[in-house]
């Protein structure tokens, strides 16, 4: 079953700070057009994170746009959030399952064929897949991907997994969206585009029509 609308992650970092309230910002993105916010910290202490991801939680009650936590299942225990993201490094998905219950959500990291293997093999709600372009938002020891790669890898996990959701992350601004979402993404994961623009609210419209407009013209999703 598909639970998960996939078409906007907005992705809020620890990093970006200073550029403003982590919670208030999320909710800025849930208002006007994300699908998901993933919380990402790779600095602050666990009680920060767990303080910092109930804020953002607080934030979005009423969009009905799901918090999940990326690596950390102990502070989307202990936060309430909806759900985890988790990488090659992180822990099992299926260890995930056991310890959040049937109802979180769970996504997974897809960087190449085994990746996109044990994604199919997984108790999981989502997959995205990446980094498909070159990004500033994360030190990635992995080349892009392409879109090349991106297709073949989004074939290779639809093919054993139809209704997945399976997303695009990395360097992927307005245009890049269309691009990603014509090459079989069911939606795209940003930081960037959406939190380091000038109007949040506006880059997250624009992001959203994007990405809706180029599904509508490729036939839906997943």
């Amino acid at each position: 079953m598909n639970r998960v609308d996939y078409r906007l992650n907005a992705i809020i970092d620890g990093a970006l700070r200073p550029l403003g309230n982590l919670a208030e910002m999320a909710g800025i993105a849930a208002r006007n057009g994300a699908t998901i916010i993933q919380y990402r910290d790779k600095e602050a202490s666990t009680r920060e994170m767990i303080a910092e991801a109930e804020a953002i939680r607080a934030a979005l009650s009423g969009t009905g746009v799901p918090l999940v936590v990326n690596d950390r299942v102990d502070v989307a225990l202990a936060a309430g959030a909806g759900g985890i993201h988790i990488g090659r490094d992180d822990m099992p998905s299926e260890t995930a399952r056991r310890l959040l219950g049937p109802d979180a959500i769970i996504g997974l990291t897809v960087k190449n064929e085994a990746d996109a293997d044990a994604a199919i093999a997984a108790p999981i709600d989502y997959a995205c897949i990446g980094g498909v372009f070159e990004t500033l938002s994360k030190k990635n020891p992995d080349a892009p991907v392409g879109l090349e790669g991106f297709r073949a890898l989004r074939a290779r996990i639809r093919a054993a997994k139809p209704e997945l959701p399976v997303g695009a992350i990395a360097g992927i601004d307005t245009a890049r969206a269309g691009e990603v979402v014509r090459a079989g993404a069911s939606g795209v994961a940003v930081i960037s585009a959406i939190f380091r623009a000038a109007d949040i609210a506006a880059a997250t419209r624009e992001l959203r029509a994007a990405v809706d407009s180029a599904g509508d013209n490729a036939g839906g999703r997943p």
